[in-house]
């Protein structure tokens, strides 16, 4: 069940929680990246808070058009003030999750607590970024937002985009994605564990896998590895904890750098924008 009907609204979550309200939720509290995405197709939420990443102040990697559409930035989910949440008067909870069982970014009593249903989408890397844009639709139409005709065909015009630069800078154009994580590391992404790389290889980039090693979505490794797989381009973690690769000694001379931000608002708006960004850098 999803929408609202004769017995009041209902949505089935990617837990396989079927989630029951009187009435369509009107006042939505969100992680961050699930309210930017929320935003993207219509819904504003009350409030969002952040992940065990974020601090007391919003990441502005992370938050979209939240801060100029004025949404309230609550702080990390696992240390709310519940009192302040009660004074909100949220009717749902929206967060992520990546394992199929367990929201990512806030404790599942909150929610319990507040006497509000919770709402878990799915992106990990188990889904294509197709179903998980999709999820967030229906969602997003379930809390009454406009049908995103638009957004769609926005990020499919971004796709062709990428597919015609990739076509156009050939096999030579190696791209990486990563994180830093300090002076002497660095977490380089396996593509095929997150959606938008997977999807950017589809489309023909040639996105570089940093080879054999523990961690199901990074390699944590020196930069000398980085530097040995020789990237022309470098998708590079823009949130706030991460470090910016600058210098020789991290990257080959004259790699091009991309922002890129692993926790994208699952929107087609906001992977258009990405794919766009790098559909420029891509071009000869």
């Amino acid at each position: 069940m999803s929408g609202t009907g004769a017995h009041g609204w209902g949505f089935t979550d990617d837990r396989g929680a079927e989630l029951r309200a009187p009435a369509g939720p009107a006042r939505v509290l969100a992680y961050v990246r699930a309210g930017a995405a929320l935003l993207d197709l219509g819904v504003v939420p009350v409030a969002v808070y952040g992940s065990a990443h974020d601090g007391a102040e919003p990441d502005p990697a992370k938050d979209g058009g939240l801060t100029v559409a004025g949404v309230p930035y609550l702080g990390p989910g696992r240390a709310l003030d519940e009192e302040r949440l009660r004074e909100l008067r949220p009717e749902l909870v929206v967060d992520v999750t990546y394992d199929g069982k367990s929201p990512y970014a806030v404790d599942e009593g909150v929610a319990e607590r507040l006497g509000v249903p919770l709402a878990a989408l799915s992106v990990g890397g188990d889904l294509s970024l197709a179903a998980i844009v999709g999820r967030f639709g229906e969602l997003g139409a379930a809390l009454g937002a406009p049908v995103p005709a638009a957004g769609a065909g926005e990020l499919a015009a971004a796709e062709a985009e990428v597919r015609a630069a990739a076509g156009a800078a050939g096999a030579g154009c190696g791209v990486l994605a990563l994180s830093g994580g300090g002076v002497d590391q660095v977490h380089l992404a396996r593509p095929a564990a997150w959606p938008e790389l997977a999807r950017l290889a589809g489309l023909g980039v040639r996105l570089l896998d940093p080879g054999p090693g523990p961690g199901a979505s990074w390699l944590t490794t020196g930069w000398d590895r980085a530097l040995g797989l020789a990237p022309a381009l470098v998708l590079y973690d823009s949130r706030a904890h991460a470090l910016r690769p600058e210098g020789p000694e991290r990257l080959p001379a004259g790699a091009r750098l991309v922002p890129w931000n692993p926790e994208l608002p699952p929107s087609p708006t906001a992977y258009a924008r990405f794919f766009r960004a790098l559909a420029e850098a891509l071009r000869p």
